[in-house]
């Protein structure tokens, strides 16, 4: 199982809706999440696009040299950039970074954001417009000279004479439920990422990706992006998720729920359908909370509950075919610790490695100025939780 994080450059904050508790996104903080990341074990961390982000490319750079092992997804714009420049890009970032770069495409589902940025095609013309894009791409990034002529794109000789660190490229991430997001899915991508939906509509989107890569003669991993509210007990977590929206009222989710309307996504769409912008009903499936996507685009759901039940409800994702949780939580910094020291005990994460997991400090306050607490019962709590969760 692969855990990655989030860096939040759109925004940060303790409550949703609201200025309390909200946190300037600074190169500081941005480095502190990002070393968390490094140090806790997670895979990585998955970088926002888009105008209301501070720009994934520029932020995944500033921390490269902050970092040793983190992975970085950052985003592929068709349409908003030329593939032969994101090739260079992207060889340039795998290169500088000892090859921690992940790419993840993003074709786009609010046509109005888009024809800001100078895009006016339909959602169907889109995805042929990411098609050719990553016919390119692919073939630059894999060392070939590219000569192609399409509906959309045309180039002549692109080529890339730095290559990337990772062969043929950095593994290519994507996220979409229409059927030609499927059809680029089977094409192209090395990691299919769903939203956090109820684990049979999951498990549907994930045979659909499967059925539509054999007809390509491919094989694709899935990943999933969530939202997570863990804690000691399944109260403390439920009251974490109720006070996340407190200041969440009416007036703001109609608003939300009326600019996610014009979206074209269909991903979109059924984010917004999972709770239908009313705050009844908002546990759609054991420990899976749509709190969130009331008033956020996107990833709209959580999953919250007590340590064991969040691993529980994650194997079993796993267990139809999801080997890559995407998560996050507000504020992100202190829960990566949370997640880091709840939640990947239990789990069958990788062990961090590097020279952080040969440390000889001691971990814990030191007991009465005279000696550092030992594992006990901490230990066998710890058997009795991946007891129940296996």
């Amino acid at each position: 199982m692969k855990v990655f994080w989030f860096i939040p450059s759109h925004g940060e904050s303790r409550y949703l809706g609201s200025t309390k508790g909200g946190r300037p996104i600074t190169l500081p903080y941005l480095k502190q999440i990002a070393q968390a990341v490094d140090h806790l074990g997670f895979e990585g961390a998955l970088l926002p696009t888009g105008r209301s982000c501070e720009d994934a490319w520029v932020v995944g750079s500033s921390l490269i040299s902050a970092t040793e092992r983190m992975k970085f997804l950052v985003a592929i714009r068709p349409g908003l950039m030329s593939p032969t420049l994101a090739a260079r890009m992207a060889a340039s970032f795998d290169r500088l970074s000892g090859g921690r770069l992940l790419i993840n495409v993003v074709t786009g589902g609010d046509p109005v954001e888009l024809a800001g940025d100078g895009v006016f095609l339909s959602h169907t013309d889109r995805y042929r417009l990411t098609d050719e894009f990553l016919d390119i791409w692919r073939a630059e990034m894999s060392g070939e000279q590219v000569d192609f002529e399409g509906e959309h794109l045309k180039v002549e000789g692109g080529n890339i004479l730095l290559p990337p660190v990772q062969k043929p490229y950095p593994p290519l991430y994507f996220g979409g439920s229409s059927d030609p997001a499927i059809d680029i899915s089977g094409k192209h991508i090395d990691v299919y990422l769903t939203w956090g939906e109820p684990p049979a509509q999951v498990a549907e989107k994930i045979e659909k990706v499967r059925k539509k890569a054999a007809e390509y003669g491919r094989e694709v991993r899935f990943g999933i992006r969530m939202h997570v509210i863990v804690r000691e007990t399944e109260e403390e977590a439920w009251q974490a998720a109720d006070e996340l929206i407190k200041y969440v009222d009416d007036e703001m989710i109609e608003n939300s729920q009326k600019i996610f309307e014009r979206f074209d996504s269909v991903g979109q769409k059924r984010m917004s359908q999972l709770h239908n912008g009313s705050r009844d009903s908002l546990e759609i499936s054991p420990n899976l909370w749509a709190g969130v996507g009331l008033v956020r685009g996107g990833a709209g759901t959580a999953l919250v509950g007590s340590a064991e039940n969040v691993a529980a409800r994650m194997k079993e994702y796993e267990e139809i075919g999801v080997e890559s949780f995407v998560l996050s939580g507000y504020p992100h910094l202190e829960e990566a610790y949370r997640v880091a020291e709840l939640l990947f005990p239990i789990l069958p994460v990788e062990q961090l490695q590097g020279p952080v997991s040969k440390a000889t400090s001691p971990f814990g306050e030191i007991l009465a100025n005279n000696h550092y607490p030992t594992k006990g019962s901490e230990n066998k709590h710890e058997e009795k939780v991946k007891q129940k969760v296996q």
